[in-house]
């Protein structure tokens, strides 16, 4: 009993501070704000909506079950089991690359013709990918805006987020000081590095999609036994113990722990940016 009331007062506090962390602090209180306040705001609102809806399912789950494990478990996974069988993002990142490339070369081709980089730059985002174009956007809204051009481009480059896009916002900030000839000639050569690269990162996304999908079907699985597993109240009883509760325990920590490593495989390490935060 003593157990089961630590998990209830628990889950209560866990109401309480998701439910505060939808509370925005006005401006002025900002530095009064207890960090781990502000650390709960921080959580993206999806996490903490599905983080709320946990806490309620498993406040249900333990009143049913009344099992404390099993009120700790539903919240874990109502916001890691999305995570994991979500699609990649990676497909995303890589349809980026290839706009980059696209506008890389359009840029080329357009200062060929004489015109200057801010010219140019607004001339290809009338026509620019798909996959950059609110990216590409808003640079030519400030380069209209009568923003410095090494300012816009670095705000580019943070919008897009990706070394490669860093090295061309690079040679372009490097063009807008000097303001010398060549610079057509270095994008084509950049935009032929890009190519490369996104072949490249095909090979290594195929390689890790492989290990993304075992976590994703082991999870199904486990998921679709667990639920016909709940229908043998047999099976379970052995689990009603507190002996039992603490081999759920161990049982349960050491499959998540085994579907992190799965997705950290899959996931990678990403590579540094060279422009990161504007510098």
């Amino acid at each position: 009993m003593a157990l089961a009331a630590v998990v209830v007062l628990v889950f209560c506090a866990g109401v309480g501070l998701i439910l505060l962390g939808f509370r925005r602090a006005p401006e002025t209180r900002r530095s009064r704000t207890p960090r781990w306040v502000r650390a709960l705001r921080n959580i993206p609102r999806r996490d903490r909506k599905l983080l709320g809806a946990g806490i309620a399912a498993g406040l249900l789950a333990f009143a049913i079950t009344g099992w404390p494990v099993a009120g700790l478990a539903v919240p874990v996974a109502f916001v890691g089991i999305p995570r994991i069988i979500a699609p990649s993002t990676a497909k995303n990142v890589i349809e980026r690359l290839e706009g980059l490339e696209e506008w890389t070369r359009a840029l080329a081709g357009s200062l060929t013709v004489g015109l200057g980089l801010e010219q140019a730059i607004i001339r290809t985002t009338r026509n620019c990918p798909a996959a950059i174009e609110s990216e590409l956007g808003s640079l030519s809204r400030r380069l209209k805006s009568r923003w410095p051009t090494d300012e816009a481009l670095l705000a580019f480059a943070d919008e897009v987020a990706d070394p490669t896009g860093d090295l061309i916002v690079a040679a372009l900030i490097a063009s807008a000081r000097r303001r010398g000839p060549g610079l057509s000639d270095a994008l084509e050569s950049l935009a032929n590095t890009v190519a490369d690269d996104v072949r490249s990162r095909r090979m290594i996304e195929s390689d890790r999609a492989k290990p993304r999908a075992t976590a994703r079907w082991v999870t199904i699985i486990t998921l679709l036994v667990l639920g016909l597993l709940a229908f043998n109240s047999d099976y379970l009883s052995s689990y009603s113990t507190p002996s039992g509760q603490l081999l759920l325990a161990l049982f349960l920590s050491a499959y998540a722990g085994g579907l992190l490593w799965m997705q950290a495989v899959a996931r990678g390490k990403p590579a540094p940016r060279l422009l990161e935060g504007g510098g």
